[in-house]
Order: structure tokens, then C-alpha cells, then sequence
């Protein structure tokens, strides 16, 4: 997702969004937030209809992964970016879920592959690990005791006689 987008859905300005981001440049690694470069933004602008403002924008902006959305989360602290990152968070889920349930998708994925130098690689790899499907294993939430069973002796009193 793009900064701009993201801004709005968390109801700041870019320019605040980034500053943040700024701030905690170490919870932002390459593969959580890149800024594209302006051949890069060129061609978004072509694809995408949406984001032809960002032709005359001063700055390059920012694309953040599913990752990198939800760092933003611990960035910006307010409770709306809080509700919108769990959304964001289950677009992502269904997302992968409708990919991964969808096998012709994956088939015609491997023979686009095959068909294609090298050169898209990287975004076969992408698609891929988009494709794959979650980890189903489910930890408890909790804690448990393990305790001993005590026994209880009762004193008794002598009998008076």
C-alpha cells in the first residue's frame, strides 16, 4: 500500500505518516517499507488511476508490505490506527486465503513462469509467497499449572479420660 492511502485510512497527513515512519527507521526494514524510485512511480501512476497526484508530488512515496502495515500500528498510537490496522489485517487474511484456495491460479502462475526470462523473477517470487498458504497451527493462550496433589493430615487432639 502506498503512504498517501495509508494516511487517509488512519486519518493524518502523509507528510505526519512519514515523519513517524522517520522516527523508527530500525521497525522498518526493506522488506516492511521501500520507497519507489521515479520510473517506479511513473508506471503506478500509468496503472493505477487513483494515484496520478502523486505526478506532482515533491517527495517519492513510500510502498509498505503487509509487514509494514502492521508495524505502523505500533507507530501510530492513536485508537483509529489501532481499528484500522485489524482491518487491514483481515483484508490480508482473506486475501491469502482466496489466493491459496484457488489452484488453477497456481498452475497458470507456474506455466507464466516457465513462459518468462528471469528478468520477472522477483515478482513470480512475490506472487508466490503470496499464494502460499498460512501456518494452521494453533498455540493455547494461557498458561498451565502443574501442581501436586497435597494431602492434608488432621491433627488430633489426646483424649482426656
Amino acid at each position: 500500500m502506498i503512504d498517501r492511502h495509508l494516511a487517509e485510512l488512519y486519518g493524518v497527513d502523509t507528510r505526519s505518516l512519514n515523519q513517524a515512519v522517520k522516527r523508527n527507521r530500525e521497525r522498518f526494514p526493506e522488506s516492511f517499507m521501500f520507497q519507489l524510485n521515479v520510473e517506479e512511480r511513473e508506471e503506478v501512476i500509468t496503472i493505477c488511476d487513483n494515484l496520478a497526484p502523486l505526478r506532482f508530488a515533491r517527495t517519492l512515496p513510500y510502498a509498505f508490505t503487509e509487514q509494514g502495515v502492521a508495524m505502523l500500528s505500533s507507530v501510530l498510537k492513536s485508537k483509529r490506527a489501532i481499528q484500522v490496522n485489524i482491518q487491514i489485517m483481515k483484508t490480508f487474511v482473506q486475501l491469502r486465503r482466496m489466493l491459496g484456495g484457488n489452484k488453477e491460479l497456481a498452475r497458470r502462475l507456474d506455466e507464466l513462469e516457465k513462459k518468462y526470462d528471469a528478468q520477472f523473477k522477483v515478482v513470480f517470487d512475490a506472487l508466490r509467497q503470496l499464494l502460499a498458504p498460512e501456518p494452521t497451527t494453533k498455540r493455547e493462550i494461557g498458561f498451565r499449572v502443574r501442581e501436586r496433589a497435597t494431602t492434608y493430615h488432621v491433627k488430633r487432639k489426646p483424649l482426656k479420660a
